[in-house]
């Protein structure tokens, strides 16, 4: 058995390695405080410009049309995951009509602004008023929030369907077969193991789609819906006062970065038996 006869004597610590400044470091650095002084003037401005009065009158209006906004998107949302799990069993189809079908629907709901899909759902079917009375649905379209609703819910379920077929078709395919060979049916086998690790795939697309439709939900506010923006909107046109844009911009980032920050923990809470 060995061991050791002298202790090594201590060496000095590496030497520094000295990055040299270039030019991205330089109009980075430039940028990181151009982004600062923005950001210090924008507070400056808030801090500056408070108006008690205004914020007493318009501040209730805010908080309507922020829970207005926060009752859209989670409708659309949750229709829109309801809607997105056939189109994406469409997409996936080897019958080549349903798969057509469903790719149509896909590429022009996601090729499309939501805005143009908002003028044709409100204005456009307007021109088909004794149909959709005949049919009982112009108690729907006649009214300009369940458009939004309707607009918003099958421009996400377009984004949600592409966003779930890829994750279903990231699982290996040794799932598939391992499930088969215990002998368990394809449908619990698909509820059980295959659809819990593609959501997991498709979590973060899913979070960056729920804020991309925060954002857009303010389109809305053109067909007089007084959502956030709507209300926003009103505020500037009884006081033209910029600073109406700018709470709105706050309102938003709030809402994002609060969902952000649940996406996060969520995705923390299932994934963790995926850390070392």
């Amino acid at each position: 058995m060995s061991y050791a006869q002298t202790l090594i004597p201590p060496q000095p610590a590496p030497k520094e390695i000295v990055k040299p400044i270039t030019g991205t470091r330089v109009v980075g650095s430039f940028l990181v405080l151009l982004w600062a002084l923005l950001a210090a003037s924008l507070i400056y401005m808030v801090i500056a410009g408070w108006d008690v009065d205004k914020f007493t009158r318009y501040g209730p209006r805010y908080l309507h049309g922020l829970m207005t906004t926060i009752i859209l998107v989670a409708i659309s949302v949750i229709f829109g995951a309801a809607l997105s799990l056939p189109l994406a069993f469409a997409r996936m189809s080897k019958n080549r009509i349903i798969s057509t079908l469903a790719y149509c629907y896909v590429y022009v709901f996601r090729g499309t602004p939501l805005l143009a899909q908002l003028f044709l759902i409100y204005y456009g079917l307007g021109g088909f008023r004794a149909q959709l009375e005949a049919a009982g649905l112009w108690w729907f379209f006649r009214d300009a929030w369940y458009c939004g609703l309707f607009s918003m819910t099958i421009n996400t379920a377009a984004y949600q369907a592409e966003i779930l077929r890829g994750a279903i078709e990231s699982v290996p395919s040794g799932q598939h077969e391992a499930a088969s060979a215990l002998g368990i049916h394809k449908t619990v086998a698909f509820r059980k193991i295959v659809l819990p690790q593609a959501l997991i795939v498709a979590l973060r697309p899913y979070g960056n789609e729920i804020i991309l439709l925060i954002k857009g939900s303010a389109v809305v506010a053109i067909i007089t819906v007084l959502d956030l923006m709507g209300e926003t909107r009103y505020a500037f046109s009884r006081t033209f006062d910029y600073q109406t844009y700018l709470w709105a911009a706050i309102f938003y980032l709030s809402m994002v970065e609060a969902l952000r920050h649940f996406w996060n923990w969520i995705e923390r809470r299932l994934t963790r038996h995926l850390k070392r």
